[in-house]
């Protein structure tokens, strides 16, 4: 069986992980990982492929933990976790139906009304933010924005959201990571009370509605009782509390790393707005926020040069390498904001599990970097030793410490 040097939680991978991407990419399309039982895909077109063929490829297993719970903690899942698989981790044809209400309630028009909600919570936290000489901009903006944006698509109260924020921040470690079983314990226990948190949202809009995207599934739900349970509704509204802000954490603290280490690029668009939704697809290609995601193979599955992923296997596509394959991107390891094909990247995905949440994201980094540009563009990267958490699919730093440059202040 083939093997490449895999460790996908060593301090070294998880600090940066893209010259351990180009190896493997080099060496093979494919190959078995030990460490998690799966087999990886390197390549662009082969990761495209498989995030996309859903006869070859099943999408049920995305959503699982890496490891199996132990007893104690499986039994508190058991008596109060209610989550059923919906869109990101849900097969056709049941994938399509949900999807398809999801998208009337995330509409076009819901998205883009929220312009105005994003620049004022921007404005307003870059207020506080602005007003030290040394901030974080994960804490400072990176993360209350996305958090406040999706609390207000969904309904959630805003002063909850460092409640949410660690329920979810802890679902994501047991997906992703390697918990010990008192963690896992722990997290059980938190993900029992998010499950309880939105179960009781959706149940106070059942009687008290509101222009939210929660309402909106009701309001299908009461015009069709087969079109969306509301256990489903639940578990929309909870992988949205979830997965609707940490991606975007990631791509706001990804994409100002980027720009600051290449100041040059900085000042480019902080003279010239225009290149800022660019900028942002750039920055998804170049450091993507979800750089490996999951699939089963349905049946043998042969990637070229001879290799071939067997029936049943779990599989974990390296988003992020296929970003940086030559093959698909001329000089990839080079971060070029002015980059014709920037957009196609594979950060959300691929097919039609590609990310519902692309558009907001986009809305969501554009009006960010708009202001900040405009308010501070004299930002410069402090000194500082960045930390990763140790997941296999999500990535961005923890803390992202700037500062004022005043000597080139205008």
């Amino acid at each position: 069986m083939s093997t490449c040097p895999f460790h996908p939680f060593s301090t070294e991978y998880l600090a940066d992980p893209y010259p351990t991407f180009a190896a493997v990419r080099e060496e093979s399309p494919a190959f078995y990982s030990d460490e998690l039982d799966m087999w990886v895909v390197t390549r662009y077109r082969d990761a495209a492929m498989v995030m996309s063929d859903t006869e070859l490829f099943s999408a049920l297993n995305s959503q699982d933990p890496l490891l199996p719970f132990c007893p104690e903690a499986g039994e508190v899942l058991a008596q109060g976790f209610g989550y059923t698989p919906v869109m990101t981790n849900l097969d056709p044809p049941e994938h399509a139906r949900i999807r398809r209400h999801n998208m009337t309630a995330f509409s076009t028009r819901r998205v883009a009304g929220l312009e105005p909600v994003i620049r004022e919570i921007t404005t307003s936290l870059l207020d506080d933010m602005l007003s030290e000489e040394r901030f974080d901009w994960v804490a400072g903006v990176a993360y209350p924005l996305p958090i406040n944006v999706i609390f207000e698509l969904v309904g959630f109260p805003s002063e909850d959201a460092d409640m949410v924020k660690g329920w979810g921040g802890d679902r994501l470690t047991i997906m992703f990571g390697h918990p010990d079983e008192s963690e896992q314990l722990r997290v059980a226990k938190n993900m029992a009370s998010l499950w309880q948190y939105c179960s009781e949202h959706v149940q106070r809009r059942k009687v008290d509605r509101a222009d939210d995207f929660t309402s909106a599934l009701l309001d299908i739900r009461d015009a069709d009782h087969d079109a969306i349970t509301e256990t489903e509704i639940t578990s929309v509204v909870m992988g949205l509390g979830i997965a609707g802000h940490e991606t975007t954490t990631n791509l706001l603290a990804n994409a100002m790393r980027l720009l600051l280490e290449h100041v040059d690029q900085w000042t480019e668009i902080c003279a010239d707005p225009s290149l800022i939704a660019n900028t942002v697809e750039e920055a998804l290609r170049f450091d993507s926020s979800v750089n490996a995601w999951r699939r089963l193979a349905r049946t043998d599955v042969g990637l070229g040069e001879g290799v071939v992923i067997p029936e049943g296997a779990k599989v974990l596509v390296l988003l992020g390498s296929g970003n940086r394959d030559t093959a698909e991107f001329d000089d990839p390891d080079r971060f070029d904001i002015h980059r014709e094909r920037a957009r196609r990247h594979l950060s959300f995905g691929k097919g039609i599990h590609y990310c519902l949440g692309a558009p907001l994201a986009r809305l969501e980094a554009r009006v960010a970097f708009e202001e900040v540009t405009r308010r501070a563009p004299d930002l410069r990267l402090a000194d500082q030793q960045l930390d990763y958490p140790p997941i296999i699919s999500f990535r961005g730093p923890r803390q992202l410490w700037l500062t004022r440059n005043q000597e080139n202040a205008p």
